[in-house]
């Protein structure tokens, strides 16, 4: 009798926890799925990207850079003491620049400054401090004269593949033997013209008799 009171007893318990096993698995399981994604690693959020610093990634000492026309001939010769490059504007600065180039036409162009900033393909220079810049005398395919020409100032543009010289700062014009001054210029190489801004002041020396200005 006792034995089967006791399996009665154990039966009855066996069902009661038959009858609530659901309940208890569901609650495991809650209890599994918070845990798990308490302790998932969080995804990474996205970081804004960061605007990028005017800061140069590589340096040069004691150089020259040399571009060439399609053709293989030389456009221009950038020789510095040192030169910065920056990667955010793809720009070259450079102390103690010289720059050398010769025009499709034939024509030598020197220019030098305390500093210049280059572009990528050398094409536009800006100069800095001092700056010269020197167009030699030649004489064109028809037998044309030009006088040499020289540009000064503490700020020189130059573009070399259309031919100009800008500032915005106070120049002066030296064409030949005659002297120009003033407050902005604008030289166009290609038409011959210069446009002079503000106080313009000019001296012009006589012309050797049987010459062309």
């Amino acid at each position: 009798m006792r034995a089967k009171a006791a399996w009665n007893a154990l039966r009855d318990a066996f069902d009661r926890v038959t009858i609530y096993l659901p309940i208890i698995l569901t609650a495991v399981l809650a209890l599994g799925t918070y845990w798990l994604v308490r302790n998932a690693p969080k995804l990474l959020e996205p970081v804004p990207k960061e605007a990028p610093k005017h800061e140069p990634d590589y340096f040069m000492r004691d150089f020259v850079i040399k571009n060439f026309l399609p053709s293989g001939e030389l456009r221009s010769e950038l020789f510095g003491t040192e030169g910065r490059h920056y990667p955010d504007t793809d720009t070259m600065e450079v102390d103690q620049v010289r720059l050398r180039s010769v025009s499709p036409e034939g024509l030598t162009t020197r220019a030098t400054a305390k500093r210049g900033l280059s572009n990528a393909d050398g094409s536009e220079v800006q100069l800095f401090g001092n700056a010269i810049v020197v167009r030699e005398a030649a004489t064109t395919a028809d037998g044309k004269l030009m006088p040499r020409l020289e540009f000064r100032g503490e700020f020189l543009h130059a573009f070399l593949d259309t031919e100009r010289v800008k500032s915005h700062k106070p120049v002066t014009l030296i064409r030949g033997s005659d002297q120009f001054t003033a407050d902005s210029m604008d030289y166009d190489n290609l038409s011959g013209v210069a446009n002079l801004h503000g106080r313009v002041r000019g001296m012009l020396m006589p012309s050797t008799p049987g010459t062309k200005r």
